[in-house]
Formats: structure tokens, C-alpha cells, sequence
């Protein structure tokens, strides 16, 4: 029997229950409003309930799910470019090999999710979020390997909370994804996996970076302009034209 991967964890008990909320559309809803959609008036869930419903390899793209509960639903193979995801809470949505590219992602909830099926996780089931907004949202998982380019995380809640840990750590692990030109001002950081990623030209002007692993890591031409980096690992990074890059 093959094992569903969350963060590579086990997950955290505050997120084995989905809220309370009254029913929401079926599938068939969700694909008879789809083939109803035009470009000038795309499908509409938002604020529904989409929790643990099984949307996988369907065309959301432009689709309105703005503060929708996506909790626990599958979105495997699912399109979502440019759609509007902001406030949405997808914490624990299976999301292999699904694309959000220019999606807009700000203030929603992606905690543990659904990245791969067994302990290993494989490129070719990375989700894409190129150019995708996650401004301010709560970010906690697993990313390794994802293409991520130009992505917008400022102030982006990505930090390990060090008071609620006693499970291991639970941090938002980014190692060896391409992360180029990605804006993470003003996010927290603190404790996250960043090695060997890519991060050519990133932004981290005022970011968290304290005790973040950036070991190995792309950092040519990135900002680090008034980040915290206490306790960060630049071992072995590349950091050829970084403003405020740390002494070596």
C-alpha cells in the first residue's frame, strides 16, 4: 500500500479536521458551471465549500474561488492559472501536478499539503506556481524541486513556529526549487529550507531570515537588504552581486 506524503511529517493533530460548514456543489456542480463559463464571466465558488471534494484534472483556470474552502480537496492534475484563490483555505489539498501559474494566492492557507504518493516525491508530480501571488499567505510544506519563478511571497507567513513543535519540525522546506526573481520582502523565513535553490535576483529585502537554510543556494544579484539572517547557513552559497550579503 503505497502512503499519501504530507510534509514528510506527521501531521500536525490542527489539521486533521476540517471546519464545520454547510454542503457545498458536487463535482457535478463544479463541472456543469465550468462548461457554462465564458471568458468574460468565468465559473464562481467563491466562499463556497470545496472541502474534500475530488476536482482533480479539471480546467479552473480564471475560475473565481476567492476565500473558498479547498480543505482536503484533490486538485491533482488540476488547471488553475489566473485563478483567484485569495483567502482560500487549501490546507491539506492534494496538489500533484497542478498548475497555479499566475494564480492568485494572497492571504490563503497552504499548510500540509499533498505534494506527493509515498515518501519520495518525483519532479515530474511538482506543481507549478510561476508568477503565482502568495502575498501574506500561511505557507507550511513541502516545495522541493517546484517552479516557482517570479512568484510574489512578500510578507508571506513562512516561519516555523518554534512555540508549537513538538512533533518535529514543521517548516516550509523550498530546497533546490527555482525560486528566480521571486519577491520575499517582508516574509518570514525563520527556520525554512532554501538550499540549493534557485534564487538569481530574489528579493528579500526585509525578510526573516534567521536560522534558514540557504547552504548551497543561487543568491547572485539577490537582495538581502535588511533581512535577518541570525543564524542563517550561507555555507557553499553562491553570492556574486547580492546587496547586504553577509561577510564571509
Amino acid at each position: 500500500m503505497r502512503r499519501v506524503l504530507h510534509l514528510g511529517w506527521i501531521v500536525a493533530p490542527w489539521l486533521l479536521a476540517a471546519p464545520a460548514v454547510a454542503a457545498g456543489p458536487t463535482r457535478a456542480d463544479v463541472v456543469a458551471a465550468l462548461a457554462a463559463a465564458t471568458p468574460g464571466h468565468p465559473a464562481r465558488f467563491a466562499h463556497q465549500s470545496l472541502a474534500r471534494l475530488d476536482l482533480s484534472h479539471l480546467d479552473l483556470s480564471g475560475a473565481d474561488l476567492a476565500g473558498a474552502n479547498l480543505f482536503n480537496a484533490k486538485l491533482v492534475g488540476a488547471n488553475l492559472t489566473g485563478a483567484d484563490l485569495s483567502g482560500a483555505d487549501l490546507d491539506l489539498a492534494w496538489i500533484m501536478r497542478a498548475n497555479f501559474t499566475r494564480a492568485d494566492l494572497s492571504d490563503a492557507s497552504l499548510r500540509g499539503l499533498v505534494v506527493a504518493m509515498g515518501l519520495d516525491m518525483h519532479r515530474e508530480d511538482a506543481a507549478r506556481f510561476v508568477g503565482a501571488d502568495l502575498s501574506g499567505a500561511r505557507i507550511v510544506g513541502r516545495f522541493n524541486g517546484f517552479d516557482m519563478r517570479g512568484a510574489n511571497f512578500s510578507h508571506a507567513r513562512m516561519g516555523a513556529d518554534m512555540r508549537n513543535q513538538s512533533m518535529g519540525l514543521m517548516n516550509v522546506v523550498l530546497s533546490g526549487a527555482d525560486l528566480e526573481g521571486c519577491n520575499f520582502s517582508g516574509a518570514d523565513l525563520g527556520h525554512a529550507d532554501l538550499s540549493f535553490a534557485k534564487l538569481h535576483g530574489a528579493n528579500f529585502a526585509g525578510a526573516n531570515l534567521a536560522h534558514a537554510n540557504l547552504a548551497g543556494a543561487d543568491l547572485t544579484e539577490a537582495n538581502l537588504s535588511g533581512a535577518q539572517i541570525t543564524g542563517a547557513d550561507f555555507s557553499g552559497a553562491v553570492l556574486k552581486g547580492a546587496k547586504g550579503a553577509p561577510v564571509r
